[in-house]
């Protein structure tokens, strides 16, 4: 539909015909229940404080709306202070704020979140290589901690909807639950930054004084979290009972290996459970200890929050020094030496 608009009142009437009914919308009352479309009002997206001890003395302050400009206006110092050749970057991660106008949407229209972000300065002449590296790198930091990569999705961002910074942007998205939402951005920001900024470069071998040009790889940190455990979610049935557990990639599971004694009151086998979880905590520090409840009660505690390993002492750990080890995914079990189970564990967790 298509319709000229030149005065506010059109503006609400075509409003009344595509976002509510007529009936509703004669209810809701007057226009001046509604924020005038075409008044050229602008809304602040920045937190807004003061700092100063003393009232009428304090200078305005601004929460950071994102990581970037603290990275660029440190450029002078990392390059006086560790003189790196290009290409090099600097990272950051931390909370940012921005007032959104209507939070919504759960964590994707809120106003703190966390990002994480690299500015990785270089040649013009060489953007296209530099973009195209971090856009691999992406992928492969996306398989690397177990999101699904059928689930990501590349999105062009359109010359009009690109960013007044950028030349090109690319958006990952994921396939959430809920529908379709970003997670990570990758952005060509050319010199934009560091012009503003008036900071510029000097190569030592060229003996010539420039602005670099930046790549921008974004990531969201809550984001990554969220799009880790929707992916790692799964339902099954195990012994003749449903289960939920998380299939977290081993490498990123919070507890990597859970060793229990098969009774909590046979003074033998907790005391050899003990001695097998001293053992693996040496190399594998994410690591828990649990007497508590029958074996299969404490097996579905594990899979619950991704385990991929459970090692259980019992009666025959006594006779011949080997455990019993279950896998979280397929609820195999296997019996493996004592001596052996540091580097069977290690050997899987890669």
């Amino acid at each position: 539909m298509e319709k000229f608009v030149s005065s506010r009142e059109d503006m609400y009437g075509l409003a009344s015909t595509i976002i509510m009914p007529e009936s509703v919308w004669a209810a809701s009352g007057h226009l001046e229940n509604f924020t005038d479309p075409l008044d050229g009002k602008k809304f602040n997206t920045m937190f807004k404080s003061e700092a100063g001890a003393r009232k009428g003395e304090t200078t305005n302050v601004y929460l950071r709306p994102e990581l970037a400009q603290g990275m660029f206006v440190n450029f002078k110092n990392i390059v006086d202070s560790f003189h790196p050749n290009l290409p090099f970057g600097i990272a950051q991660i931390g909370k940012c704020f921005r007032n959104e106008i209507s939070p919504r949407d759960f964590l994707f229209r809120v106003r703190e979140f966390n990002l994480m972000e690299f500015e990785y300065f270089i040649l013009e002449k060489e953007w296209e290589k530099h973009f195209e590296y971090w856009r691999k790198e992406m992928w492969d930091w996306i398989k690397e901690i177990g999101i699904n990569k059928d689930k990501v999705h590349e999105s062009e961002v359109s010359k009009e909807e690109l960013a007044h910074y950028s030349k090109r942007t690319i958006d990952f998205e994921f396939d959430f639950p809920f529908g379709k939402k970003e997670l990570y951005g990758l952005a060509y920001r050319t010199d934009y930054d560091l012009a503003n900024h008036k900071l510029n470069y000097y190569d030592e071998e060229t003996k010539k004084t420039f602005i670099p040009h930046v790549i921008e790889p974004t990531f969201g940190a809550d984001r990554t979290m969220l799009a880790i455990l929707t992916g790692a979610y799964a339902e099954d049935e195990l012994g003749g009972e449903k289960r939920v557990f998380l299939k977290l990639k081993p490498r990123i599971a919070p507890v990597k290996v859970a060793v229990f004694p098969l009774l909590k009151n046979k003074a033998k086998l907790v005391e050899k459970a003990r001695e097998v979880y001293k053992m693996i905590k040496v190399a594998i520090p994410q690591l828990m200890f649990d007497d508590n409840g029958n074996i299969g009660k404490r097996y579905r505690r594990q899979d619950e929050i991704g385990t991929p390993f459970c090692v259980t002492v019992d009666f025959e750990t006594l006779e011949n020094d080997t455990v019993t080890v279950r896998g979280r995914d397929t609820g195999e079990q296997q019996r493996v030496g004592a001596k052996e189970l540091l580097e069977y564990i290690r050997e899987r967790l890669k």
